[in-house]
């Protein structure tokens, strides 16, 4: 009599429309400038440009730090004039958040008299129309400069009146500058990530298997770096587990929520094969250990989100420590 195996499918979470929305990522970038940029930059300051002398005798605005043919550092400071030539140029329709203007504008390449090099820079020029190759600009300063490429507010069409500054009274020395780092876009996320995040949502942990239904990982993968296959069955966890490593974070930071000392730390779910990263709080820093038994803390369910901010943190859950053998393979 010949018998027959049937393997069963693994389940697979329905297919509806991936979640979507914007993603915003910013920080501000604090930098030392050194003697080359610097000395660009506090020129600015006192509404003067300058470029540095290459060792080919090329004038060159912006000014490099170091030299393309001798690599030694560029400090032959030369000013130049606050006039010159748009070399090219494109027509900007819709300015975004954070550009110079908010008005249309033109991105050109202005070579300044006295210089060998072009400066990308904007043109206030009012309609595409005035704009041509080879045209004539000048710097209109900003208001109030603060040592940065924005102290020249824009261009203007034509030669115009030479602005003179006043001499200030103390010249710039500008050593630092802070940047502003910004990146907006749509992120659509995968059908893993969406069945993940609508279980967030609702207060529910989903992991997603393997396809040889040995692994479940947290948050599902489109992609398991095991066999390249997406982790399309849905695992629905418990909100406890096991720290694997952690740090202790001493060092406090811009925009931090936290006062330091506090628990950053990898965390095994119970049925999970890989951890993931959240806080551990509501006990001494250092009182925290590998092995040591966590449970999630959750938000009130009127701020729940699509998100895995949903809990707010973890403490120990007063379990004994996880055996060593049990995490030890996910260390």
């Amino acid at each position: 009599m010949n018998s027959t195996t049937t393997k069963t499918a693994p389940k697979t979470a329905p297919r509806t429309a991936p979640l979507s929305a914007p993603l915003n990522l910013k920080f501000d970038y604090t930098r030392s400038v050194g003697p080359t940029i610097g000395g660009f930059l506090s020129a600015l300051c006192d509404r003067r440009v300058v470029g540095v002398r290459g060792s080919d005798g090329r004038v060159l605005v912006p000014p490099p730090e170091y030299d393309s043919r001798t690599f030694e550092p560029l400090t032959d400071f030369v000013d130049v004039a606050p006039n010159g030539t748009v070399t090219s140029w494109t027509w900007e329709d819709n300015p975004l958040p954070g550009q110079p203007l908010t008005h249309p504008f033109a991105w050109a390449f202005i070579k300044l008299d006295g210089a060998d090099t072009a400066l990308l820079h904007v043109v206030d020029a009012g309609s595409a129309d005035t704009m041509q190759t080879g045209m004539r600009v000048h710097v209109h300063w900003a208001e109030q400069t603060v040592g940065s490429i924005l102290d020249i507010a824009y261009f203007l069409p034509g030669d115009g009146p030479a602005e003179t500054p006043a001499a200030p009274e103390t010249p710039a020395e500008i050593s630092m500058i802070t940047t502003p780092v910004r990146l907006s876009y749509n992120h659509s996320a995968s059908h893993e990530e969406s069945f993940y995040l609508r279980g967030i949502a609702e207060g529910k942990l989903l992991g997603g298997r393997t396809q040889d239904g040995r692994q479940v990982y947290i948050p599902p993968r489109s992609a398991s770096p095991t066999d390249g296959l997406p982790t399309a069955e849905p695992v629905e966890l418990p909100d406890k587990g096991t720290v694997t490593t952690f740090c202790v974070v001493n060092v406090p930071f811009m925009g931090q929520r936290i006062k330091p000392p506090y628990i950053a730390a990898y965390i095994l779910l119970d049925g999970a094969d890989i951890a993931f990263l959240h806080l551990v709080l509501e006990c001494d820093a250092a009182d925290v250990r590998m092995g040591m038994r966590v449970e999630a803390v959750w938000k009130p369910q009127e701020e729940w989100g699509f998100t895995l901010e949903n809990i707010d943190h973890f403490r120990p859950s007063g379990e004994p420590d996880a055996d060593f053998d049990s995490y030890k393979n996910h260390l």
